[in-house]
């Protein structure tokens, strides 16, 4: 029977190196990783194990690029994985934008850029993104709930306005933004407190000041 690992690397055969890069960044820190042809079992059918592969996963790491866009095989691979519900973070080693054929599957999703070079930086940023998308999928929905220590002088932000937060922060950090607000929600005292939190994963000072900004417009106007 198939181990069940958390993470299964997709790529396509140019991009080899950039994918076994991420797998030996994520399992020096400790998250399995699934990816082929290194844990095909000799003689097995490589398409089954493939499908049952990403069906064990949790999060799929799609390794984009010009060639990914082109390539059949990636794009089954995504399709299987929107289908068994595994999330999916595109890591975009090229400035191109996902093909027809990926982009009807992937929707809104965002990225994480891997440019300029060199790589190393962006692994160790993706490896820290997921280390914090698998605690939120292991901590579970009793995670989500209202923090017990919020004041009534800064009660915490409804939940039309963490969706609003969510969405803000996802165009900075990605899809990884929906499970560190609501990590985040179920201990910050207070909206102010939740903002200073999920705009640290931000890494451009620019860019945070833009997300805090438009965060606390939208905080106000969801209640």
């Amino acid at each position: 029977m198939l181990a069940r690992r958390p993470v299964f690397v997709s790529y396509s055969q140019p991009d080899r190196e950039t994918a076994y890069g991420i797998v030996r960044c994520l399992e020096g820190e400790g998250i399995e990783c699934w990816v082929a042809p290194r844990d095909v079992t000799p003689a097995a059918d490589w398409a089954a194990e493939i499908v049952e592969a990403i069906a064990a996963a949790r999060v799929m790491v799609l390794v984009l690029s010009g060639s990914a866009n082109g390539s059949p095989q990636v794009r089954r691979e995504v399709e299987r994985a929107v289908h068994r519900r595994v999330a999916v973070l595109p890591f975009r080693v090229e400035d191109v934008l996902p093909s027809s054929s990926l982009e009807y599957f992937l929707g809104s999703q965002h990225w994480l850029d891997a440019f300029p070079a060199p790589l190393e930086p962006h692994y160790a940023r993706l490896c820290r993104y997921l280390k914090s998308f698998l605690a939120g999928e292991a901590t579970g929905p009793g995670a989500q709930g209202g923090s017990a220590n919020a004041t009534a002088a800064a009660a915490p932000p409804s939940s039309a306005a963490l969706q609003e937060l969510e969405r803000e922060l996802a165009c900075y950090i990605g899809p990884v933004a929906g499970l560190l607000v609501r990590r985040a929600a179920a201990h910050c005292a207070d909206a102010e407190a939740l903002l200073r939190e999920v705009g640290a994963e931000i890494e451009s000072e620019a860019d945070r000041r833009a997300f805090m900004s438009a965060a606390r417009q939208a905080l106000r106007a969801r209640g």
